[in-house]
């Protein structure tokens, strides 16, 4: 099959399209022919080396791990998925922009949706919902999301509004049109963010999700009044040193069954900002690593 590769370390230039062996369903997973996966900045920092320390990469490396497409295997001990079905999921840190993919965990893509627009939802939706399912219950709550326009943010936006929650979600001014479409209040993130969200929420906040690492954890750790009302699944070292809980996506399908279903209602559809071919996955990558992309930039096969 084709699949994009890197051999080392480096900038998006190191990445290759190149045959290489097709994987195959294992217990408790499916294979997919990917029709196309998203590129996150996971994605290019493993493939930079920012993050060896924790994640190591085991050379040739398949960058991206969510994916969109039809299922062609289904392995032993899965039941309710059938082959010939279009999911969207998660397998491991690699392996998703190739032609084919195992995941181990996955959600039927909603009639509303096409498949490069299940692409975008994977990761966004687990790391959201992990995210949010730590703050606890929502419904009747005030939540702040920092970042709210990005493809974990609106996944977030669209997951606490649907939880009962009322959402305030700060981003740059264009896209507040955006983030009203969702269901949010927006307001500007940068100085003076504490005063906005008094502004709309005179009452306080009761809760906080940052999903955007832009420096302002501190503030909203002040905005909260307690590190313990502020999660963060972008900002791991500040997290440390102010107290806040950090986490990261699991693989979970309840989670991503939950996407499918406000997607299927029509409450949450991804927001595709850039499509790719795979040729033109370096491209792909640098566009990724400039940052401020309103939703989800993916790779078509």
């Amino acid at each position: 099959m084709r699949a994009a590769r890197y051999h080392d370390y480096g900038p998006a230039d190191v990445l290759v399209v190149e045959d290489v062996p097709e994987p195959h369903a294992g217990p408790g997973e499916i294979r997919i022919r990917v029709a196309a996966a998203s590129v996150n900045p996971v994605d290019w920092k493993l493939r930079a080396g920012a993050t060896r320390g924790v994640f190591p990469v085991e050379f040739p490396a398949i960058p991206g791990r969510d994916a969109a497409g039809v299922v062609d295997e289904v392995g032993e001990d899965v039941a309710g998925v059938a082959v010939g079905d279009r999911v969207f999921g998660l397998g491991g840190l690699f392996g998703a922009s190739a032609e084919y993919a195992t995941l181990t965990a996955w959600a039927p893509v909603p009639d509303r949706w096409t498949l490069e627009q299940a692409a975008g939802a994977g990761l966004a939706v687990a790391t959201a919902g992990r995210g949010l399912n730590a703050l606890g219950d929502l419904s009747g709550r005030t939540l702040l999301i920092e970042g709210a326009a990005g493809g974990v943010g609106s996944a977030a936006v669209a997951m606490a509004v649907a939880r009962g929650a009322t959402v305030i979600g700060t981003s740059s001014a264009g896209k507040h049109d955006y983030l009203r479409g969702l269901g949010a209040l927006p307001t500007t993130y940068g100085e003076g963010l504490a005063d906005r969200v008094r502004a709309l929420a005179p009452a306080g906040v009761d809760a906080v999700l940052d999903t955007a690492a832009s420096g302002s954890l501190a503030d909203l750790v002040a905005i909260a009044g307690d590190a313990d009302r502020v999660v963060t699944i972008a900002d791991a070292a500040r997290a440390s040193e102010l107290g806040v809980r950090h986490y990261m996506a699991e693989n979970d399908s309840a989670v991503l069954a939950e996407g499918a279903a406000l997607g299927a209602r029509g409450e949450y559809t991804p927001h595709v900002a850039a499509t790719y071919p795979l040729d033109k996955i370096a491209e792909a990558h640098r566009e990724s690593e400039r940052g401020h992309t309103q939703g989800k930039i993916v790779v078509t096969l």
